[in-house]
């Protein structure tokens, strides 16, 4: 498998669901990943560390681009833990955890590249659901992590390699009932 394509399509990926999504800097994104699903394999099942850093590239560059904070899912062997940098988990208030991911045991590929090029990678065991949107690349089930109201995204990309896409984003409760006049660019 050749990775540009890879690269590219997880990048395109990211600029359309942080435009959909009204992102700014200081915005925290999720990613939950397999790449297993990516190579059409069964999630947990033939761990590709090459895809993990194409996927990495693309997505850490466009999110760097805007300033917007990376969160990278564990797997569920990791209880789905979070990669962070050490300055987002003190900015949010963030509790560290102490395991490292690995990419064939506990905590998966994309999570193992991510605590290998971030500055200064730390684990939390939970994001307190403070995400403002995210990706979830071969169902690895990111919704946890993302503030209530979690509404999907559809974007022009449905699938990367073999592995399906779902994208969300949140959006602010709606309050006041039937009268209430609510802000268009927050639905």
């Amino acid at each position: 498998m050749i990775m540009d394509p890879i690269t590219q399509k997880a990048r395109q990926a990211i600029a359309e669901i942080c435009d959909a999504a009204h992102l700014h800097p200081g915005n925290l994104f999720v990613v939950g990943c397999s790449s297993s699903e990516v190579l059409g394999e069964k999630i947990g099942t033939h761990t590709s560390m090459d895809v993990a850093e194409a996927l990495y590239a693309g997505i850490a560059a466009e999110l760097e681009d805007r300033g917007v904070f990376l969160a990278a899912q564990c797997c569920e062997h990791l209880n789905r833990a979070l990669v962070v940098e050490r300055s987002v988990m003190e900015r949010f208030d963030f509790e560290q955890v102490n395991a490292i991911p690995q990419p064939n045991h506990a905590g998966g590929a994309f999570a193992s590249v991510s605590w290998k090029r971030m500055k200064d990678p730390v684990l939390v065991e939970s994001i307190k659901a403070r995400a403002d949107a995210g990706i979830d690349i071969g169902g690895t089930l990111i919704g946890m992590h993302i503030h209530p109201v979690v509404v999907p995204v559809r974007i022009s990309i449905d699938k990367i390699g073999e592995a399906h896409i779902l994208c969300a984003r949140r959006r602010p409760k709606y309050v006041g009932g039937q009268r209430a006049i609510y802000e268009e660019d927050l639905l």
